[in-house]
């Protein structure tokens, strides 16, 4: 029997992770992914797997962020019953985020099934329920980091910190099939170095290792210091305080939600912000905020050390801060005037109540939308960040008039000289090929010859339903 990889998510791409392992007769998705993009053809992608679900034998997981995991509770719908491994803290994490998930599609299915009854369409549906998403908790089971465990008989598996989001994991597989043994690596998404709140990323390969599957969202491009992120989002919010604009930050609810509030935190205690009112105005960010105090194992020492110092310096809930849980006080905000800054999911703008933000605020030029994460081809965050004269939103044209700033330094994405130094401490004499994901094809493109530059030898960009045959 051999060992094979099919590729069928994040291929040129960087949304809809799903990697499957065929190891002798077992079957193994690396991730389960939501693709986002032109809602029909998310829909359709998403709702038709190319293989039997019924068929997998378990999924092991990278991180909780949706494009990685938003697909498990329709992969349970149609079937799959095996076990999912993760960290504890993505295990957490996935608890509230694709309930919410679930949740989302369904208000969303409401709103949009509005319109269609008004226009004769026909109804939209979602692609799962809270239900289904009930019954793949179940099969969730979490392991610590740096422990081997079995994933199924052949399959040895390990998992080390990636610095990504709380939770996050490289993984280390070691395969076995008929005598044949190899080692495969998988990146998950990558983090970067001295971060605030999380750990630094740790190593997954070493000398065994022959494969590495490994991201490259941001392989063809830099980004400014870390050290200089406190400026870089101080000074566009005073632009926008002076004259009296709403500040609107579309964010993951995971991660860069509570990384904006570290910062907001940390300029409000130096004295180089005012008390300007901020708005969490996503009940997911609530929970995920509870999720992280939960999980301190997951931290650096010195957002350690600002927990453990008393208990009135959370870095998650200063005095100007608001955590915004129902509709009404959510709907409260679009009548309220700046200046003031609202944090809301979802972060590429295609779901959740930042679409009502933006729909509020996109046609006022004193506003100001700020981008803090990475936005996909084809999503209305994607759209801002190309500054396109009209919008549209929940189907509706509107004017982009507000002020639009990017700032890239947020990404808890590596870039690429940190990509380059994360895999120059692989071991090069085992390491027979690199597979490329989860970047749009220019970024592993330009990834891919750095590394061959680098004289990694051979790098494959696969397409999807790309499979290769490692023995």
């Amino acid at each position: 029997m051999s060992v094979s990889i099919e590729f069928w998510g994040a291929a040129r791409t960087v949304t809809g992770s799903m990697h499957l392992l065929q190891v002798g007769k077992k079957r193994i998705l690396l991730d389960c992914g939501m693709y986002h993009g032109h809602r029909e053809e998310a829909f359709q992608r998403n709702k038709n797997f190319p293989f039997d679900p019924r068929s997998i034998d378990a999924v092991v997981l990278s991180h909780a962020h949706i494009d990685h995991s938003g697909n498990l509770p329709g992969l349970v719908h149609q079937g799959f019953s095996g076990p999912i491994f993760c960290t504890g803290a993505t295990e957490s994490l996935c608890a509230v985020m694709l309930k919410d998930s679930a949740y989302i599609q369904e208000r969303d299915v409401e709103f949009i099934n509005k319109r269609h009854k008004k226009k004769g369409r026909p109804p939209a549906e979602a692609l799962y329920t809270q239900e289904d998403v009930l019954d793949t908790a179940d099969l969730f089971e979490s392991r610590a980091y740096s422990k081997a465990f079995e994933v199924v008989d052949g399959v040895q598996c390990r998992f080390e910190d990636a610095g990504h989001i709380l939770g996050s994991a490289t993984v280390s597989l070691t395969l076995q099939s008929n005598g044949f043994r190899t080692t495969l690596a998988y990146s998950g998404d990558l983090g970067r170095p001295n971060l605030p709140i999380l750990r630094d990323p740790v190593l997954i390969g070493d000398d065994q290792t022959e494969y590495l599957i490994c991201e490259s969202t941001y392989g063809g491009r830099f980004h400014k210091p870390v050290h200089d992120m406190e400026d870089q989002l101080l000074q566009p919010i005073l632009r926008a305080i002076e004259r009296r604009g709403k500040i609107v930050i579309p964010a993951f609810s995971v991660g860069r939600t509570q990384e904006v509030v570290y910062i907001l935190h940390e300029l409000r205690k130096s004295g180089r912000l005012g008390h300007i009112p901020v708005f969490v105005d996503s009940p997911l960010s609530v929970n995920v905020t509870d999720v992280f105090r939960k999980h301190p194992e997951c931290f650096d020492e010195e957002t350690l050390a600002i927990l453990n110092a008393s208990d009135d310096n959370d870095p998650f809930g200063f005095s100007q801060l608001t955590y915004i849980r129902t509709l009404e006080e959510s709907k409260e905000l679009n009548e309220r005037p700046g200046p003031f800054i609202v944090i809301a999911a979802s972060g590429m703008c295609e779901a959740g109540r930042i679409v009502h933000h933006l729909a509020n605020s996109v046609g006022d030029p004193r506003n100001m939308i700020l981008i803090v994460g990475y936005q996909a081809e084809n999503t209305l965050g994607k759209r801002l960040v190309l500054r396109e004269p009209v919008v549209n939103i929940f189907g509706e044209p509107h004017e982009l008039r507000a002020e639009v700033v990017v700032l890239n330094s947020f990404s808890a994405h590596a870039d690429r000289n940190e990509l380059l130094e994360y895999l120059r401490r692989f071991p090069r004499r085992p390491l027979r090929r690199i597979f490329l994901v989860h970047g749009d094809p220019d970024q592993s493109e330009k990834f891919g010859a750095a590394l061959a530059e680098e004289h990694f030898g051979d790098v494959l960009i696969p397409a999807r339903s790309n499979r290769v045959t490692l023995a």
